[in-house]
């Protein structure tokens, strides 16, 4: 939780592309969870034949 809250704490005394940089970021992880969700259940699915 400190990196994340040192980011956010950065993103409110940063420019405007530091806040967009940061935030490109939390989406692109966000994304990376849930395709990594979405194939475990598929997974789980595929298993179950």
């Amino acid at each position: 939780m400190g990196v994340i809250g040192e980011l956010i704490g950065n993103m409110g005394h940063s420019t405007t592309q530091g806040t967009i940089g940061v935030s490109l970021i939390f989406i692109y992880l966000a994304w990376i969870v849930v395709m990594a969700l979405i194939r475990i259940e598929q997974g789980k699915k595929e298993g179950h034949h």
